[in-house]
């Protein structure tokens, strides 16, 4: 009760403090002194005269124009202007609540080097070309700060509890060290495993190939890459952590990442292992409680039960048991001034084990059937993949980019399964039995070379990608079931299968760009040619009484194909770059031929061509507001695959039968995209919002058709029409400083909206069902002087769907949801940090929760002079994580318990070593990783 009455205490004085301040508008035109011509993009910030800390930026639009406006707890401040090239202007400014206009502001040619030092050390952001770049020391974090805590400060850089970045609303799928890539496409490890105090610069731009960085071509606009600099005294030395932990019933992790940087050379080892369902590397911080740090997302069932899932695999509240243990390096260098190599290499495996029960209710359009079953998997799966990149630059004017990369994936799982299915009157119709025993194991290689020439200085180039992949798998399982339909018939089987598929596949693409106007219009020439070939061969044996072996050749539960893939594809591109904006025109003719051949059965080969026109467009168009629009419009053509297609009755399963359908259609899909995103810097304000419309045009869907007495499906596939998504979603934050002391409040509010309609087989018979989904959210950061965090956040989600068939009942689902994640250091030592997590659904049945609780906690304390950090979490502190869930759809309910990790409580020990520094010599600052 005292620390909330000494935080109202708190936020009352600061409001006080707040009315105090001083209100200012500055405004002016930036020039060159030569031919007196605007700057756009000059930076122009406000800094205090007592400790250099930054006020306030801006960035000058197309006209040298600028204005700055804000509040102040101080009267008197120093004004910068600085533009690359240029030397920084300066100015103190006395603030007296009135606007000031400063006119035009001339730009001077820089003429010694002091001048351009001192335009990168006081710039906050500098804007090159394509390139947005924050100076690392004008953004104050806590001691010890990660990558990971610094990008949150960044204005519109957002950072989520997963570790996912987005800036101004963009994902950022690359992170990138002195241009280099860091263990492999996972941006966490580069995010938690960095300090802020080794890193000068960060640079933010759309994401690009190394083709298209090389040849100037536009990147992704719809993907962010950030690159981190690091400063030239601290690029050489080693660094890293040790940590490990146990825990009550038998829990336990340990970690270790190791890094040597030696300028131009990297070198970094990690490794990882535990028993609490995260498949990744932790070091003891409630960030990775729920699993690992990237990738996990957390979904809330109706019974008010937690999912968490990481990887595309479940764990937390999810299903299963999980022991993971993980090991990998990676290795840079610039070998020659012409040659540069990238190569990691990694290595997991796990071992799960699950135990499942379920009831189900089946809806049809004559009544209802149920199915019950109970479950139990165990499972072990190990991964080795070797991935290597090599850029050549012959010249200034020809690269050639090679990566290939082997991986080996072996699984090895024993199942078992019974399951009942009852009528409407709750009679039995059929129960099935099942023990499986499956080995597998997978070999792949693959490579990728590109070509990429430039010619001339107008920007025309030609390149050439050339794309192949090799798979071998071999595997094995043993299948021992019965499966009987009361009244009817039992079957039962012994077997033993032998799998062996190999796929090959080649992709060649050639582009040629002719500038039709110096660096703004270009057309581009391009031609792709694919082709795949598959074999798949499954030899199943029945068990032989006589040999007592598996000898009996099973030519049903047989198969051996050969599938064969052939794409040509001409095309032609548009491109158009203006200062402000750029539209793109595409459009190119698809031929395929597949190609089936069943060499068990002489009436299931087939052979088909498709031929479609695709097409795609694109603008996008930047506004002085510091506001970006972009729209998109597409259609593309998708093929049936050989299975959907091949006249070939799969019966593995005798409770569904499969048959594929030769008539099928290829699918046209429509995409209709716009998206506008706006950001003001000196106001930390920040808007994004985007809307979609997907279409489908024979769309290809799975028919099923239930016998009314075995309730034994027969599946097949048809193409229907009139699938369609609309969407819409928006998102604004603000950020208000309370006042001088760093104090802030940060404000997020969002909302999303979607309308689904899908057509869709109902027992044979095709049916419609709309779907509308209203997802409002709202969350508060409130930061205090770097010492205590509090955020809460809440989202509530309305779903309701409608169904033409009078078989069918109508669904309202309502959930809220809540969670406040909180941060208190004290005394520079001790950091207490929670997650807690709150679900109410009304809508569920009697006997289920309607609501749940799910708190986890740590509590750390720095020791060894801040070298070692001594932790103790725990998991699920209300021990309420239930397994017991249910299910809704359009045509069942079903009631689910599988097994769960429970609570359980850890201690854990980490440190950190670090000799980063000018000579290799020790940092000033001990290294941490968060």
């Amino acid at each position: 009760m005292k620390k909330i009455l000494s935080l109202i205490v708190m936020l009352c004085i600061t409001s006080i403090m707040y009315s105090q301040s001083v209100t200012y508008q500055i405004t002016g035109t930036i020039k060159a002194e030569k031919g007196k011509s605007p700057l756009e993009s000059a930076t122009i910030h406000l800094e205090k005269i007592k400790d250099s800390s930054v006020v306030s930026y801006t960035i000058s639009n197309d006209k040298g124009f600028f204005s700055l406006e804000g509040k102040s707890f101080q009267k008197e401040l120093k004004l910068y202007v600085s533009f690359i090239g240029l030397k920084t202007y300066s100015k103190k400014i006395i603030l007296n609540n009135k606007s000031l206009n400063l006119g035009d502001i001339i730009m001077k040619p820089q003429d010694n080097l002091l001048d351009e030092v001192v335009v990168k050390s006081r710039s906050p952001i500098t804007i090159k070309k394509d390139t947005l770049e924050f100076n690392v020391k004008s953004f104050k974090t806590k001691k010890d700060a990660s990558v990971e805590d610094l990008l949150k400060k960044l204005p519109g850089v957002e950072v989520d509890e997963e570790g996912k970045i987005t800036v101004n609303g963009k994902p950022v799928n690359k992170i990138l060290v002195n241009g280099k890539p860091f263990f492999g496409n996972d941006p966490t490890i580069a995010t938690r495993n960095l300090t802020k105090e080794i890193i000068e610069k960060v640079q933010i731009t759309d994401t690009k190939t190394k083709s298209e960085a090389f040849t100037d071509q536009k990147g992704d606009q719809n993907n962010k890459t950030i690159n981190l600099t690091i400063k030239e005294e601290n690029n050489k030395g080693w660094f890293g952590r040790l940590a490990a932990g146990k825990g009550t019933n038998d829990h336990y992790e340990y970690a270790a990442i190791v890094n040597r940087f030696d300028n131009d050379r990297r070198f970094s080892v990690l490794l990882g292992g535990n028993n609490i369902n995260s498949p990744g590397f932790s070091f003891g911080e409630i960030q990775k409680m729920f699993g690992n740090s990237g990738g996990m997302s957390v979904s809330v069932t109706s019974g008010g039960g937690f999912n968490f899932s990481v990887g595309g695999r479940s764990f937390g509240g999810g299903e299963g048991i999980v022991k993971s243990k993980n090991s990998g390096f990676t290795f840079a260098d610039q070998l020659t001034k012409k040659i540069e190599v990238n190569a990691d290499y990694f290595h997991s495996g796990s071992n799960s084990s699950n135990i499942t029960k379920s009831n189900r209710e089946n809806i049809l359009s004559n009544g209802s059937y149920f199915s019950n079953s109970n479950a139990t998997s165990n499972n072990d799966y190990a991964s080795h993949s070797f991935n290597t990149e090599v850029d050549i630059k012959v010249d200034s004017t020809f690269m050639i980019n090679i990566k290939p990369s082997f991986t080996l994936n072996k699984n090895e799982g024993i199942n078992t399964n019974y399951e009942e299915t009852l009528d409407d009157n709750k009679q039995l119709t059929n129960k099935s039995t099942s023990s499986n025993s499956t080995k597998s194991r997978v070999n792949q290689f693959k490579n990728k070379i590109s070509f990429s020439k430039k010619f001339g200085k107008k920007g025309a180039f030609i390149g050439l990608t050339i794309d192949n992949q090799i798979d071998k798998t071999d595997g094995e399982d043993f299948n021992n079931s019965e499966i009987e339909i009361i009244n009817s018939s039992t079957q039962k089987r012994n077997q033993f299968s032998d799998n062996n598929s190999e796929y090959s596949s080649i992709d060649t693409r050639l582009t040629y760009r002719k500038p039709l106007i110096a660096k703004k219009l270009f057309l581009d020439f391009a031609y792709l040619y694919s082709t795949d070939k598959r074999e798949n061969v499954r030899s199943t044996f029945d068990f032989d009484n006589n040999t007592q072996d598996y000898t009996s050749f099973n030519t049903l539960l047989s198969t051996d194909f050969t599938y064969k893939t052939t794409k040509s594809s001409p095309s032609l591109q548009l491109s158009f770059r203006e200062k402000k904006w750029t539209l793109n025109l595409k459009g190119g003719y698809v031929s395929r031929n597949i190609e089936s051949e069943d060499k068990l059965r002489t009436n299931s080969n087939l052979s088909r061509d498709f031929n479609a026109i695709e097409a795609q467009s694109w603008f996008s168009y930047r506004f002085d507001s510091k506001a970006q629009l972009y729209t998109n419009y597409s259609i593309t053509n998708s093929i049936p695959s050989a299975t959907q297609i091949q006249p070939f009755v799969n019966e593995n399963n005798p409770l569904n039968i499969i048959t594929g359908n030769p008539n099928l259609k290829p699918t046209n899909n429509h995409r209709y995209s716009i998206s506008l995103n706006k950001f003001n810097f000196q106001a930390g304000t920040g808007f994004y919002m985007n809307a979609g419309l997907t279409k489908a045009e024979n769309k290809i869907v799975t028919k099923s058709i239930i016998d009314p007495v075995t309730l034994v499906r027969n599946t097949t596939y048809e193409n229907v029409n009139g699938d369609y998504r609309i969407n819409l979603g928006a998102n604004y934050n603000k950020k208000i400083k309370l006042d001088s002391i760093n104090n802030t409040l940060t404000i997020r509010v969002g909302g999303y909206f979607a309308e689904t309609k899908n057509v869709y087989f109902f027992n044979g018979v095709k049916s419609n069902s709309k779907t509308k989904i209203i997802s409002p959210n709202l969350g508060v950061t409130l930061d205090l002087r770097n010492i205590i965090q509090i955020a809460p956040r809440y989202s509530a989600s309305f779903t309701k769907t409608s169904f033409d068939s009078n078989s069918l009942r109508n669904q309202d689902y309502v959930s809220h949801n809540l969670s406040i994640t909180t941060k208190t250091l004290s005394n520079k030592k001790l950091e207490w940090q929670n997650n807690v997590r709150y679900n109410y659904n009304p809508n569920v049945a009697d006997g289920f929760n309607k609501s749940a609780w799910f708190w986890n906690s740590s509590l750390a304390y720095s020791v060894l002079k801040d070298k070692g950090t001594i932790t103790l979490k725990v998991y699920d502190l209300l021990n309420q994580n239930t397994n017991a869930r249910r299910i809704a759809t359009s045509n069942y309910i079903e009631d689910r318990q599988s097994t769960v990790l429970q609570q359980y409580f850890m201690l854990s020990f980490s440190w950190k070593f670090n000799s980063l520094g000018k000579k290799g010599e020790a940092g000033k600052d001990p290294f941490f990783m968060f």
